[in-house]
């Protein structure tokens, strides 16, 4: 059989219309859906392409940007601001040039757009909403992981593709942004979207929904706010007297954000143990005290949750010594092979975006006649936990943040509905 190519496409389309997909050696009829095209060609023919017609480009608070922001109300000057970013160790200059780097690569993104004759519409993130969201065909987050993050939050939509630009590569790491040579040739990613030299991925994200008594529905966007414990609490507390009053059983409500990295739940004051029970694919309810729960998707797989679970090359070392020792073994254990096992074990921790599970980890448990830890991480559909805390919240993707104490459940789960379409660039 000749060789096939699978490119998906943005466009209109019927959604009672079917197409032939080739899977494991059998045609399947799947049904095109409004607004994806399933195209099948040679290699040797014309490749399907992606052209959008309205663009948001979502741009990211720098830090030069935040200072200036966050100093402009106590009234003070440049220079004073200078003195004291000083003071804490920071330059202010230093702070400039990385703010105009990134200002230079988003107008490269936005000029290469409209080259193509492209509408576009320049949203910080403070100013990005629903609305915007609505509005474009597709949405280029300029930025980093971060920013990347603040963009699906708001996507509900399936078919809305989300492309990430890391726009200071020396910086951010931007493993959810394209390929790093693209920031500064931009045109050639454009280029490759038109001619189907891409390939369409759908990240799964996780959906919540959560029940309980005095629970609270309001979240409290963290994107934009260095708050402190107390102004956080605070946050929570506002919201709470114009939400749900305390003793009201409510839910369950499915939460209007998608997590695409992860979900944390703990205590907001990270030396206070977290409390809580804890079910995972409906098995039976565990008591437990640790310093919090962590639900991560494929994509966040490679986030916290990695570095929550990883080894390092002394801990395996050790490790491997004291099981030589014990099995009365005389195996020689140089640095090559300790390395080779700690990579293998952190590499297993890490799962494609595309699959629809999550991996679960309790971090630092505390075991004792009273409180256990049956698992301290595993695969998993669904996760369920009943909070037995004093003062906690339940944090997605590190900015959006709901208070979840005593009473509140929370049932994190996936849904392919959810799932997030970016593209895949070489």
């Amino acid at each position: 059989m000749t060789y096939r190519k699978l490119f998906n496409y943005v466009c209109v389309a019927r959604p009672d219309v079917s197409v032939l997909k080739w899977k494991d050696n059998v045609f399947l009829s799947v049904p095109l859906v409004l607004g994806v095209r399933n195209v099948f060609t040679n290699s040797s023919e014309g490749n399907a392409g992606f052209k959008p017609a309205k663009v948001a480009v979502v741009t990211k608070t720098t830090r030069c940007e935040f200072e200036q922001q966050r100093y402009r109300y106590s009234g003070l000057s440049e220079q004073d601001l200078k003195q004291l970013l000083a003071m804490k160790g920071s330059s202010y200059s230093g702070l400039l040039e990385r703010h105009s780097i990134h200002t230079k690569n988003v107008e490269h993104i936005v000029d290469s757009l409209r080259k193509e004759g492209i509408e576009v519409r320049l949203v910080k993130r403070g100013e990005y909403n629903e609305e915007i969201v609505q509005w474009a065909d597709a949405i280029v987050s300029a930025g980093g992981d971060g920013t990347m993050l603040l963009v699906a939050s708001k996507v509900m939509d399936r078919f809305k593709p989300v492309v990430g630009v890391n726009t200071d590569p020396e910086r951010s790491e931007g493993h959810l942004c394209l390929p790093v040579r693209y920031t500064s040739s931009f045109p050639e990613a454009l280029q490759k979207l038109q001619r189907g030299e891409f390939r369409w991925q759908w990240r799964h994200r996780s959906r919540i929904y959560l029940e309980g008594t005095g629970i609270n529905l309001t979240p409290v966007d963290l994107h934009e706010q260095q708050m402190s414990l107390e102004q956080h609490s605070k946050a929570h507390r506002i919201s709470m007297n114009s939400s749900h009053k305390s003793g009201e059983t409510s839910g369950p409500h499915l939460l209007p954000v998608r997590a695409l990295n992860e979900v944390f739940i703990g205590e907001s004051l990270s030396s206070r143990a977290s409390y809580y029970e804890i079910s995972v694919d409906d098995g039976p309810w565990e008591k437990q005290k640790s310093s919090g729960v962590n639900v991560c998707t494929g994509t966040g797989s490679k986030a916290w949750s990695c570095n929550i679970n990883k080894l390092a090359f002394q801990a395996v070392e050790d490790v491997l010594k004291i099981g030589n020792k014990l099995a009365r073994l005389n195996l020689t254990l140089d640095k090559e092979q300790i390395e080779k096992v700690t990579e293998e074990y952190n590499e297993s921790l890490v799962f494609n975006p595309e699959e629809p599970k999550m991996l679960f980890s309790v971090r630092e448990p505390i075991v004792n006649r009273v409180f256990s830890s049956s698992r301290q991480r595993g695969f998993t559909t669904k996760v369920c936990v009943r909070s037995r805390c004093w003062d906690a919240c339940m944090v997605v993707d590190g900015g959006t943040s709901f208070e979840f104490n005593d009473g509140a459940l929370a049932t994190i789960q996936m849904n392919e509905d959810d799932a997030l379409l970016t593209v895949v660039l070489e």
